[in-house]
């Protein structure tokens, strides 16, 4: 078509494609170069990734998703080399903290920050439950940030208490003891048990009834002091707590200390030596350790 068949639109002075809808033509603006190159160096740029890079689709029956193209790259193989040095690096840690005592542990900066940091987060995916974020604990389950202990609060203690759990009977070298259910097994009368709350409430300070801690004497000497001791302070030997201070793992209220006494709360904690390594045992005691109360 001549120059004198093209149609020049009169307010832009830009030349028309010929096509109209509705009354409204259509410019013949053309693409810019620069933009033009961009989208042809794409192309070319595409072309020459799915040669050398994994892209194509592979044939069906070839047991790969895609072909490997002529690097040989893989995602896969690069995440299992990173993973390989990984386990490298933290192997020799974990070998020196296997090993180290808590001296050492507490002077060698390294191995303390390996402790803590694999600690934390086994903490967080095995423990936490239980015992809260930071180990803060729950009724019915321990806090661990405090300095009050019911069996062992040093390193090696706390290790064993991981190690092995607390009655967890299917380990022979398990945290045992049991506290009778002197009411649900008919041991005590109900009167019984409310003279020896009296009695127990009286360990901690609180007020209580003269006449029923005078009753309730023989009682506890009998059925309690073996484990709690004639002051009442405990033994860790049985696990058996503290009746003298104010922590209370059930409740300190008359009514948990009663039904402690008719039902009896032996609480259970299982063994994690089959579910986790040394390594992973030794950083968890080594954090329960560092949370406040852990003793030398």
């Amino acid at each position: 078509m001549s120059d004198t068949h093209k149609e020049i639109d009169e307010a832009s002075g830009v030349e028309t494609t010929g096509h109209t809808w509705d009354g409204i033509k259509e410019l013949n603006n053309p693409l810019p170069r620069w933009w033009l190159f961009v989208f042809y160096g794409t192309i070319v740029w595409a072309i020459i990734y799915m040669i050398f890079m994994p892209a194509i689709p592979a044939l069906p029956g070839t047991g790969m998703t895609n072909t490997l193209g002529l690097r040989g790259h893989s995602d896969r193989a690069l995440v299992a080399e990173d993973m390989a040095k990984l386990h490298a690096e933290r192997a020799a840690a974990a070998s020196q903290l296997v090993n180290a005592s808590l001296e050492e542990i507490e002077n060698n900066l390294s191995i303390q920050q390996f402790a803590l940091a694999l600690g934390e987060s086994a903490f967080g995916d095995n423990c936490a439950t239980c015992h809260g974020a930071g180990g803060r604990g729950a009724k019915g389950y321990p806090m661990l940030a405090d300095d009050i202990w019911l069996w062992d609060g040093t390193l090696d203690g706390i290790q064993a208490t991981i190690r092995h759990g607390v009655r967890h009977t299917e380990d022979p070298d398990t945290r045992l003891s049991a506290m009778p259910a002197f009411g649900r097994d008919g041991l005590l009368t109900r009167a019984e048990i409310d003279d020896l709350v009296q009695y127990v409430l009286r360990f901690s300070g609180r007020s209580t009834n003269a006449a029923a801690v005078t009753r309730a004497a023989p009682i506890f000497a009998q059925q309690c002091s073996s484990c709690h001791g004639t002051d009442g302070k405990g033994s860790r030997v049985f696990g058996a707590p503290n009746l003298t201070d104010q922590e209370w793992l059930f409740g300190g209220e008359p009514r948990d200390i009663q039904q402690t006494i008719y039902n009896a709360r032996n609480a259970h904690m299982p063994a994690w030596q089959d579910r986790l390594d040394d390594t992973t045992i030794k950083a968890l005691a080594v954090y329960v350790h560092s949370l406040g109360g852990g003793e030398k």
